[in-house]
């Protein structure tokens, strides 16, 4: 027996032990997209009318943990949530989950600055022969959280596929305190968005302006899904890959060739990514794949790291924009809705990089649930929204209507090029509202 079984086998316990350790009042660094913790997760659920003031810590959550379950009410159990998904949304209802506002590549200095980890509980692949638990698809932040954690507690997914690095994608065995065997329990299946009509004409303008050789960074959502699929049946060259999330459609463009990162300056031939998050199909690409490359989001996030490879082209989806060009992609009002996450890291990368361009995209209207539509352009963002991207940061606007370059723009320019792809039905109304902001010229054309 190896030395780093002998090790292995003196700290693996059942998970009611493993969460023994949980006390009242403690910070628990948990899960977060795709590295989810079922065995630990229903162990802490267990104990939940026994503990109070438990705050854990996640995001991009992709299942209703047992904890929530047991707790509904957050009479027990805190979420500190760092990005909202449609399963973070659901459990914001009973208003006992809160938001972290943050700029995702400055996450683990965040944490190793200024948050407290009691105990990190990580969900892992089996140990290699030389006593290092690989993280699979989520590297993220988890460095830091394992450089502060004063217990770590892994949980073991024999299903977990093994990503090549980059760094901060794996522990060793001296650093764990407690081992749980969870077995075959999969991989969270979250399906990417099936794109609308509507989705497919904004891709169709974005489509237009990449070029051969260029590096992709897609956002979360089905805009970003149905640009990967066109760019897959196009007939471009030697893409690159530098980005924050990883999803199924980097996987069809790797398959139908058009994806080599051939062109690339920094990590030549690997696609980079912080975090993964898909179907089976995802999880069995990343696996064993040198051609993946995880690091950590202080590396895939940061711009003056990001924006060393020529011509990053960064794609992400919005909730609204102002007509002076400031956009919200994050809240309805102040309900949260996402997060900033990495939008603004890469809207700024992008413009760095020699070649760059940035894309914020949205339909031009949405429906309430009183079956009302409104305008996503607006002369003011509604009461309460957050602006993730300030309007200086700005580059490329684009939806159903048309596409549009902020840069270099006077307010009255700006309210001009917005209105033009704001939907028609409320072109008219925009432009009064301009002429009350006084950011119309009265020689403009209508």
């Amino acid at each position: 027996m190896s030395k780093w079984l002998k090790e292995y086998q003196s700290k693996l316990v059942s998970p009611e032990k493993a969460v023994s350790v949980v006390k009242n009042g403690d910070w628990i660094g948990s899960s977060y997209a795709a590295n989810v913790l079922p065995v630990l997760d229903k162990a802490l659920a267990a104990r939940a009318h026994e503990l109070y003031d438990i705050k854990l810590i996640g995001g991009v959550s992709s299942r209703i943990y047992d904890w929530f379950k047991a707790d509904p009410n957050g009479e027990h159990f805190t979420w500190n949530c760092s990005h909202f998904s449609a399963v973070d949304r659901y459990m914001a209802q009973t208003g006992s989950v809160y938001y972290m506002p943050l700029k995702y590549s400055e996450i683990l200095r965040y944490i190793r600055e200024n948050l407290t980890v009691d105990i990190l509980m990580l969900q892992v692949a089996p140990m290699d022969m030389h006593g290092n638990f690989n993280l699979g698809p989520t590297i993220s932040h988890y460095r830091a959280s394992m450089d502060v954690a004063k217990i770590i507690i892994v949980e073991v997914n024999e299903d977990m596929p093994i990503t090549h690095g980059g760094y901060g994608h794996y522990i060793h065995i001296s650093e764990v305190d407690y081992i749980v065997e969870a077995g075959h329990c999969g991989m969270s299946q979250v399906a990417s968005e099936e794109p609308v009509e509507v989705d497919k004409r904004i891709a169709d303008f974005v489509i237009k302006e990449i070029r051969d050789g260029d590096c992709l960074q897609l956002g979360i959502g089905a805009m970003p899904s149905a640009l990967g699929q066109l760019i897959a049946k196009s007939d471009l060259k030697d893409l690159g890959a530098h980005t924050e999330m990883l999803c199924d459609a980097f996987v069809d463009m790797v398959d139908a060739g058009v994806l080599t990162g051939r062109k690339k300056q920094l990590d030549p031939g690997r696609i980079v990514y912080t975090f993964g998050l898909g179907t089976q199909k995802l999880y069995d690409f990343i696996d064993n794949n040198p051609a993946v490359a995880g690091y950590t989001a202080d590396y895939t996030n940061d711009r003056k790291i990001a924006s060393l490879n020529d011509n990053v082209v960064s794609i992400n989806n919005s909730l609204e924009i102002d007509l002076t060009g400031q956009v919200c992609s994050e809240s309805v009002g102040p309900r949260m809705i996402s997060g900033s996450g990495g939008q603004l890291d890469f809207v700024e990368t992008a413009y760095h990089s020699k070649g760059g361009r940035s894309f914020i995209c949205m339909a031009s209207t949405f429906t309430d649930k009183q079956g009302q539509v409104h305008s996503r352009i607006k002369p003011l963002l509604a009461h309460g929204a957050v602006v993730t991207d300030t309007r200086p940061a700005v580059h490329y606007v684009v939806t159903e209507h048309g596409i549009v370059n902020l840069k270099g723009l006077f307010t009255w320019q700006r309210a001009e090029a917005l209105i033009g792809i704001a939907h028609p039905d409320f072109r008219e109304d925009l432009i009064k509202e301009a002429e009350k902001l006084k950011i119309w010229r009265n020689s403009n054309k209508r």
